[in-house]
């Protein structure tokens, strides 16, 4: 009897976590013949929402700034506006810091884990095909290059956009799928990117956090 009450607790809360997870998501989109579930915005903090802020930086127009600590991204925009998403990063240990570039795009993208990750979980499939509801990168996902090589790392979508504003990720840079999506319109092949680090004093020299200005 004390299992059948043990099994009934786990199910329950199996259940409840569901459904804290499912509150999270509202109706659908379709997008490029591929429908998914669309994030409950109502159900998600204002601050990690995407907004145009005042943002002083002495990076050109265009450029993309992504502040790990406090779980921002930005695009720069004229007359010291930019973009700001909210943003999940790398957790202790798998964040990285430093200039990289937008070098490649994909439209829903196929997933296919790395050897590491596969090492540490055995369990992850070979790849996961675009569109399916368990590919991690969800509807967009952008590829940063340094010095022509692929860094491994990736601005891409969620599929638990709860994980926004924490850092949660094996360092690829998760946003809300909606604002992937919109990140991808805005970011051409060549787009400079700039991340700085999770922890001020672990900056380089050459890395000067840009100061946002407060109007909210």
């Amino acid at each position: 009897m004390l299992g059948a009450m043990a099994a009934a607790a786990t199910g329950f809360a199996g259940a409840e976590a569901n459904a804290q997870a499912s509150s999270y998501f509202a109706g659908t989109i379709t997008d490029n013949g591929i429908t998914f579930r669309a994030t409950n915005f109502k159900k998600i903090d204002k601050k990690w929402q995407r907004q145009v802020v005042k943002f002083k930086s002495s990076e050109p127009q265009g450029t993309i700034v992504v502040d790990t600590r406090n779980h921002f991204l930005y695009v720069i925009m004229e007359n010291k506006t930019a973009i700001r998403y909210g943003v999940g990063v790398g957790k202790e240990g798998f964040q990285w810091f430093g200039r990289s570039t937008v070098d490649r795009k994909s439209l829903w993208p196929k997933w296919t884990p790395p050897p590491e990750m596969r090492k540490r979980h055995p369990e992850l499939p070979a790849s996961v095909e675009g569109g399916s509801p368990k590919n991690p990168l969800g509807p967009r996902a952008m590829y940063l290059h340094r010095d022509g090589a692929d860094t491994g790392y990736r601005f891409h979508g969620t599929i638990a956009p709860w994980s926004i504003g924490t850092d949660a990720s094996s360092g690829c840079i998760r946003m809300f799928n909606e604002d992937a999506i919109d990140l991808y319109q805005r970011c051409p092949i060549g787009t400079a990117v700039q991340v700085l680090p999770h922890l001020a004093e672990q900056a380089e020299r050459s890395i000067a956090k840009p100061e946002e200005l407060e109007d909210q």
